[in-house]
């Protein structure tokens, strides 16, 4: 029990470093066509950006079902199983809180959630494949930190 436990919670911090690989050299480089409308105005609650997420699913549920159907490849649901609770988290972060694409009354004040937050509109800024910064999606670095509070750009860039 302890290893499946281990296989999930190390999946799930590995996720955030191909989660950056993905953003920076995927999502805004051969796949840009599939971001560009994240990063820019546009009509519907749907964006092409949202394929990602397909593709990912895909992943995780491709993992469990060979872990469940192959028994000597049993590890595998244990490491999908971590790629679905990152996806969740994602979720939660980056559509809920970040880009309220669900509407959620809530602001969070906590220091890590106010750099994150703050990293991820930094990453915003920028409208184009190029030029962007902090490609991280629950993890930014202590760089993003700000001691003066002034109000945030629009979540919907």
């Amino acid at each position: 029990m302890l290893l499946n436990v281990a296989l999930v919670l190390g999946t799930f911090l590995f996720m955030e470093g191909v989660a950056w690989f993905t953003h920076k050299y995927v999502m805004h480089g051969l796949l840009w066509s599939w971001h560009r409308d994240h990063h820019n105005h546009h009509n519907g609650f749907f964006e092409w950006n949202d394929l990602f997420a397909v593709v990912f699913s895909a992943v995780a549920i491709s993992l469990i079902v060979a872990g469940i159907e192959i028994e000597s490849l049993w590890y595998l649901a244990w490491i999908g199983a971590g790629v679905t609770l990152y996806g969740i988290f994602y979720f939660v972060f980056h559509d809920v809180i970040v880009h309220q694409r669900v509407k959620l009354k809530h602001r969070f004040s906590g220091k890590y959630m106010q750099r994150i937050i703050r990293a991820h509109y930094i990453h915003h800024k920028v409208h184009t494949k190029e030029g962007a910064e902090a490609f991280g999606f629950l993890y930014a670095p202590k760089k993003y930190d700000r001691t003066v509070r002034s109000k945030s750009p629009t979540t919907n860039a």
